[in-house]
């Protein structure tokens, strides 16, 4: 059996490549997973993301299923007991950014129907396909995901720089930075 040609950054790693193989560039129009990835996206500021995937069914379980309506509600008890929780990142502003982040998500949800109507405009609904023959050519920031960070941040969002809004862009297909060569650009 031919084994697959992945983007270099998940060889090796089976969780990774995993993820880069049934989620990553795959478009997300669901407005949990795209709160979801959110939410993973910003904890992951500062961090690798192998860090924060092996820590994901922790966050799952400690943020609710990432359920933005109840983490729209956390109150400062619920804060601490996220700090003493050792399978998360234990960051306080990013704690309280996620609950800041629930309440601005249905905010937009309330303006535009739903997050993913509002997320998606930035590229008229459809994933920006990018042909990179090599990882060295993905850029960590675009003038897209610095307009929409400036947008999120305009809205009150936190924790969403250039960088974490490309990675989410990345993360729910977005736009597709599978290089060339990997088997998911075969299909």
């Amino acid at each position: 059996m031919e084994e697959k040609i992945r983007c270099r950054w998940c060889v090796g790693d089976a969780l990774y490549e995993k993820y880069h193989d049934e989620e990553w560039g795959k478009p997300v129009y669901d407005d949990a997973t795209l709160f979801e990835f959110l939410v993973l996206e910003t904890f992951q500021a500062g961090l690798s993301w192998i860090t924060i995937l092996r820590k994901r069914e922790n966050f799952r379980k400690a943020f609710d299923n990432f359920d933005y309506m109840k983490i729209a509600q956390y109150d400062e008890d619920k804060v601490e007991d996220l700090m003493q929780n050792a399978g998360i990142i234990r960051y306080r502003l990013k704690i309280l950014s996620a609950i800041i982040n629930a309440q601005r998500f249905m905010e937009v949800q309330q303006e535009f129907g739903s997050f993913s109507n509002y997320i998606w405009k930035f590229t008229d609904g459809k994933p920006i396909e990018n042909h990179r023959k090599s990882m060295g050519e993905i850029p960590a920031t675009t003038p897209l995901s610095d307009a929409i960070s400036k947008d999120l941040k305009k809205r009150g969002f936190k924790f969403v720089g250039s960088t974490t809004i490309y990675a989410h862009m990345q993360a729910t297909g977005m736009v597709n930075d599978h290089i060339e060569a990997c088997w998911t650009m075969k299909k």
